[in-house]
């Protein structure tokens, strides 16, 4: 693991660039030029190549990219050489989908838990999971080591629940909750805001209406 401090737009496209080589060495491709990886991960290869140079020297000239090399050494970098315990919180519809998501247990991460404040949720199982109290969330994170939490909560719970993960341990959050979290120095978090991705589109779709040419107004002639 290199001990470079990583900027964070390059640390948000290694995970993009890990999934990449990762459909390449489903399909047999054993090494792959910079241009062929940009390409598969949508970005332009001068970008890649200055991200990648932050990880090492793990290219040869001519010959490209080791796939499985490169993919160890990115999945090294981001901390996916281990798995990750996660609990989530808040089993509403979100949370339901979260805890029957695939994609975490299959890039290392593990739900260990699903919790909710409302004894009726409690009675419960999603994806193989029973539904727990909230109440629980120390003794989980103590128990199976926990570091990450997923809150996926009303915006007006998020925060309450946030400072019982940073008490109980917590020290990463992906927050789906329509708020701006407060959290101390060294808690990480990282928000996903549906809503404002869909407005983002909207705005962008409007420019492109905008930027049709008009129909001619036909004028009536008495």
């Amino acid at each position: 693991m290199t001990t470079t401090r990583i900027p964070e737009a390059t640390i948000a496209r290694l995970p993009v660039y890990l999934r990449a080589l990762g459909a390449l060495a489903e399909a047999s491709t054993t090494t792959c030029s910079s241009e062929e990886l940009a390409a598969a991960a949508g970005v332009n290869s001068a970008k890649l190549r200055k991200d990648l140079s932050y990880l090492g020297s793990y290219g040869t000239r001519g010959v490209g990219y080791d796939v499985e090399y490169l993919r160890y050494h990115i999945a090294r970098e981001i901390g996916l050489t281990q798995d990750w315990p996660v609990v989530i919180v808040g089993i509403g519809n979100l949370g339901h989908a979260l805890a029957n998501y695939s994609g975490f247990s299959s890039r290392g991460f593990t739900t260990v838990a699903l919790l909710d404040a409302d004894p009726n949720r409690q009675l419960e199982n999603v994806a193989g999971i029973p539904v727990r109290a909230f109440d629980e969330l120390e003794e989980i994170v103590a128990t199976h080591h926990v570091a990450i939490g997923v809150i996926a909560t009303p915006a007006s719970s998020a925060q309450g629940v946030a400072d019982r993960m940073v008490a109980a341990g917590l020290t990463s959050i992906l927050n789906f909750a329509p708020v701006v979290l407060s959290v101390p120095e060294g808690v990480a978090v990282r928000k996903v805001d549906l809503a404002s991705e869909l407005q983002i589109l909207a705005y962008h779709e409007q420019r492109k209406l905008a930027a049709q040419p008009q129909a001619p107004t036909k004028v009536a002639w008495g």
